[in-house]
């Protein structure tokens, strides 16, 4: 008797439930199918796209974690299993995790924006956020600096791609700044003869555009020139170094006073 009614119960559970559960095993092996084909698709567009090998695995990851949650609704909603409840407990914890986390996941959409959009990449240097260094890593949360004295910086991606910045290495080429002072009384032509001079000398100096020189200010105690000329990017820290040094020891050669601030100081003795 109690066998006859245990079998007619699991009889009924298997006529009641079978079929749907028959539907939800479908739905989950079709679901997968279909999320492992968008997921190949959308991997196959981002190397069209040229989009930056460390974004790949981030955006596969998220799209791939977003389709299954949704798979698993859709599969528990075949079963019959009320979805209402559930959905609203689910929403109200990501909500909770969201605000906990909003710091974080803002950093994670910066460095989405910033792989998406590549303001800067891999051994640029850029200065932003009052730091100035090369780009080591560009991680989903922070992005890595190393300063020219060997220091580690670590800035949010939040921050850094809400915020403007300075990048020295995207252009092939920069120019280069000098401002050179001699003294009164001193020939003008003649130091503008040296510089150019100097400038045509080095080989690392493009010839166009080219070299501007010319007499900028008339300071207190010095007369300025403004020195301006182009060079690769990689070039810029060797040509302006050796440059100033050049000047200096040219100047001096040839009689040019490079003045220096100085003070008289007159001592009056009373009677």
């Amino acid at each position: 008797m109690n066998t006859d009614k245990i079998l007619n119960q699991i009889s009924n559970i298997v006529i009641e439930y079978g079929p749907r559960l028959i539907g939800a095993v479908a739905v989950l092996v079709i679901g997968l199918w279909i999320i492992k084909a968008l997921t190949g698709g959308l991997m196959k567009l981002l190397d069209k796209r040229d989009i930056d090998d460390s974004l790949k695995p981030f955006l596969k990851g998220l799209v791939s974690s977003l389709l299954k949650v949704m798979l698993v609704l859709a599969v528990l909603g075949t079963m019959g299993i009320e979805m209402t409840s559930f959905v609203a407990v689910l929403g109200a914890i990501g909500l909770a995790v969201g605000m906990a986390l909003s710091g974080t996941l803002q950093n994670f959409a910066g460095g989405v924006m910033i792989l998406l959009f590549k303001p800067f990449k891999v051994g640029d240097y850029i200065q932003a956020q009052g730091y100035g260094g090369t780009v080591r890593e560009i991680q989903i949360f922070n992005t890595i600096l190393k300063t020219p004295d060997n220091v580690t910086i670590v800035i949010p991606n939040g921050e850094l791609s809400n915020s403007s910045l300075k990048n020295y290495s995207q252009e092939e080429r920069r120019r280069v700044d000098w401002t050179v002072g001699i003294g009164y009384g001193d020939d003008a032509n003649k130091a503008m003869a040296i510089m150019k001079n100097l400038c045509d000398q080095d080989e690392r100096i493009l010839k166009d555009p080219e070299i501007f020189i010319a007499l900028s200010e008339l300071a207190d105690s010095s007369v300025n020139f403004v020195v301006r000329a182009w060079v690769n990017s990689s070039d810029y820290w060797g040509v302006f170094f050796d440059m100033n040094k050049k000047i200096y020891e040219t100047f001096d050669q040839e009689g040019l006073n490079i003045p220096f601030p100085q003070m008289d100081v007159h001592v009056h003795q009373e009677k």
